[in-house]
């Protein structure tokens, strides 16, 4: 009830939430690490009806799988920009595709997570980057391999909505059951492995499903506190996406959001919105 009333708020009342929100800030200083962001593969197993990433192992444009010289080439020349952090993404379980699967074949290796071990590890002997792996859900034993050579790892819970599963948003993405993805952030936390998670926003969800998602990760970050960072995402439209005629979230919706994420995790954990999607002002 509490989160709602932040995420209901009008006019003084959402006034008065963020000026408390911003008292949480030590300073105005706005901290950043400069990363490289390295996609190894766009191929997904899930097939969002907002994603933009996905591509289809058809498109001959598609990254299948970056060979460890081309990503050691890009490693070299974020090296050179003063980068720190290696963000290595992927699509989820890219291994069911047999595209994928041939060419980890081809290049020595069973499944994604031993490929990105090797890519990890590699990083770590060969250059001063640190690598953070986001690559949705894996089971406990995998996290535990890849633990070793990542500095941190992330995942976006997205939406603790079952109710999501049956629309447009998630009904092609088995991968976005919010049961799975709770278990892969509670693993991590078993694990103590510090980790990025969050919300995205602007895809059907309702305010009381907002709030319940905030509650599930922040149960998690109570109980193992390995949650470094919680993530305010907004829905944006892209061209030739399933929902590209869907309404975006408005900034005031940003604005609540934030807001009440920032009242429930207090100074414990940071949260960022994603500076490279826009936000059209109201």
């Amino acid at each position: 009830e509490d989160i709602l009333s932040v995420l209901n708020a009008k006019r003084l009342d959402l006034l008065k939430y963020m000026a408390k929100a911003a008292r949480y800030r030590k300073n105005n200083l706005i901290t950043y690490s400069k990363n490289v962001f390295i996609p190894l593969t766009e191929i997904c197993r899930n097939d969002c009806g907002y994603c933009a990433f996905k591509q289809s192992p058809d498109d001959p444009d598609a990254i299948i799988l970056l060979d460890k010289e081309e990503v050691l080439a890009t490693l070299r020349e974020a090296e050179k920009y003063g980068c720190k952090e290696a963000l290595f993404t992927m699509g989820e379980d890219a291994d069911t595709e047999e595209a994928v699967k041939a060419k980890l074949d081809k290049l020595g290796f069973k499944n994604m997570c031993e490929y990105i071990y090797d890519i990890c590890k590699m990083t770590v002997e060969e250059t001063d980057l640190l690598p953070h792996t986001n690559a949705g859900n894996f089971s406990y034993e995998d996290m535990k391999m890849l633990k070793e050579y990542n500095i941190s790892m992330g995942m976006m819970l997205e939406s603790s909505s079952e109710r999501l599963m049956t629309t447009i948003a998630h009904r092609k993405s088995p991968g976005k059951d919010p049961k799975i993805r709770l278990e892969t952030i509670e693993n991590a936390g078993k694990l103590n492995i510090a980790y990025t998670t969050g919300i995205l926003i602007g895809i059907g969800e309702t305010k009381e499903e907002i709030a319940d998602s905030l509650l599930k990760i922040k149960d998690l970050c109570d109980k193992y506190g390995h949650i470094q960072e919680v993530i305010i995402q907004n829905f944006t439209v892209s061209p030739g996406i399933e929902m590209e005629n869907h309404e975006e979230p408005s900034l005031l919706d940003m604005v609540r959001t934030v807001a009440a994420a920032q009242l429930l995790f207090d100074e414990e954990v940071s949260v960022q919105v994603p500076p490279n999607l826009s936000l059209t002002p109201f």
